[in-house]
């Protein structure tokens, strides 16, 4: 795989102009996956984000393969650009730090349900007090103004509530999750963008405000925009799906020698589509020749397809759609994408030198700015790496800081004793 070109790695440091969001600072208290995707975008694009952690860390820094304690890919995959500081808000003065950091902080962004953040004294009225022009962010399971605002909530029950695990079911007649952290990761996508057009608000009022994206109801509008179906007509009007995502038959074409996806859409696509299956009689039929009848009689017209396809290997049926200018693609495996030849031509992998965790690769940065792109700027951190750099720049003594970060300190000496190098900032 390559790395950035002209450069020792994608994160050796920033350069140009920054991102759309230099100048953000972002006072992230999020863990596992949902906030630490979102505070990743924001520092992607050119944010600060201090990464707050308790003394044991964010529990992903323990899940899935690592070389060394607390560092594991799945963790990496999602701190990048960011800088940790452990303080355990349970203790007054570490919390006293962080009311501190919040009042320079533009965003302040957490993972607990609004009972929690008001127990440990964060709560959105408490930074409000500190800082009034702050954005204070968080993604419960549930609406806060809600019945189920003190249930805990995870991607497994948001996926079963929110009738993705009801779609797999009644699609493939298992009743499973989609196999992806996918509400989790989307309500992150989420927040970040809710995040960003609360600043920009800001902007003109000069105020800040509370950004809250519920994980259920966020998921509920992702998945009826399709679903909804005849229940946007009212509730006796017909079963609620989108027949044609829901078709036995809507899934990858067996070729002869392997797999094909494809899609056509418009009228004039599927005439080409006809013509390239050696069926172009289908195009007059009554049942294909409109919208209105494809829908109807989406399963015959899949199986049909399903058929012709069948008869030829793969690279010919690339070619032929290609040819007849047919969205189409293979079916990879996951195995397949770091090796795959269009990702290698445009730099989706990059390789990067870590300071502790050694040569790792990362993906890249799928938003692209004209002037102000993002930028891989700052290596995962290990637990407590920058409690020096953000609390002096809060004004604590050295004395000070050794009390109120002696998590960060003994994870500092582990993290040299592993890799036998002096990993300090």
């Amino acid at each position: 795989m390559t790395g950035l070109a002209g450069s020792a790695g994608p994160l050796a440091g920033g350069a140009g102009n920054g991102g759309p969001l230099t100048g953000v600072k972002v006072v992230d208290l999020t863990i596992n996956v949902l906030g630490p995707v979102a505070t990743q975008m924001l520092g992607d694009m050119g944010a600060e984000v201090i990464k707050v952690e308790t003394p044991q860390g964010d529990p992903m820094r323990e899940s899935g393969p690592g070389r060394h304690p607390r560092m594991s890919v799945f963790y990496m995959n999602m701190n990048r650009n960011k800088k940790s500081v452990v303080l355990d808000l349970k203790v007054p003065a570490a919390l006293d730090a962080l009311l501190r950091l919040a009042e320079s902080a533009d965003v302040i962004v957490h993972s607990m349900r609004p009972q929690a953040a008001e127990r440990l004294g964060i709560g959105a009225a408490a930074i409000a007090a500190r800082n009034p022009r702050a954005i204070y962010a968080f993604a419960p399971g549930y609406r806060s103004d809600g019945p189920n605002r003190d249930r805990p909530a995870f991607d497994d029950v948001i996926q079963g509530e929110s009738g993705v695990a009801g779609l797999m079911h009644r699609a493939t007649g298992e009743a499973r999750y989609f196999p992806s952290v996918m509400s989790d990761k989307l309500c992150g996508v989420y927040l970040a963008s809710a995040i960003s057009m609360a600043l920009y608000e800001r902007e003109r009022s000069g105020r800040g405000q509370v950004v809250e994206v519920p994980m259920l109801e966020t998921m509920l509008s992702f998945n009826l925009v399709e679903h909804l179906w005849t229940g946007a007509f009212g509730p006796d009007e017909g079963r609620l799906g989108y027949v044609r995502a829901l078709s036995p038959h809507r899934r990858p074409y067996a070729t002869r020698d392997g797999f094909i996806c494809l899609l056509a859409v418009n009228d004039e696509q599927w005439k080409r589509l006809f013509v390239a299956l050696d069926r172009p009689e289908l195009a007059a039929d009554e049942r294909f020749a409109n919208i209105t009848g494809r829908t109807r009689h989406i399963d015959d017209l899949y199986a049909i397809v399903a058929a012709q396809v069948a008869k030829r290997a793969s690279a010919e049926w690339r070619e032929r759609l290609d040819a007849a200018d047919i969205p189409n693609g293979s079916m990879n495996e996951l195995d397949d994408l770091p090796g795959d030849a269009y990702l290698a031509e445009t730099g989706f992998f990059r390789s990067y030198q870590h300071p502790s965790e050694g040569p790792l690769i990362t993906t890249a940065i799928s938003q692209k700015f004209s002037r102000t792109p993002g930028a891989m700027r700052l290596a995962p951190p290990r637990l407590g790496q920058h409690n020096r750099e953000v609390l002096q720049s809060l004004g604590y003594s050295e004395s000070e800081i050794t009390a109120i970060g002696a998590g960060a300190v003994s994870t500092d000496v582990v993290s040299k004793r592993l890799t036998g190098q002096d990993c300090a900032e």
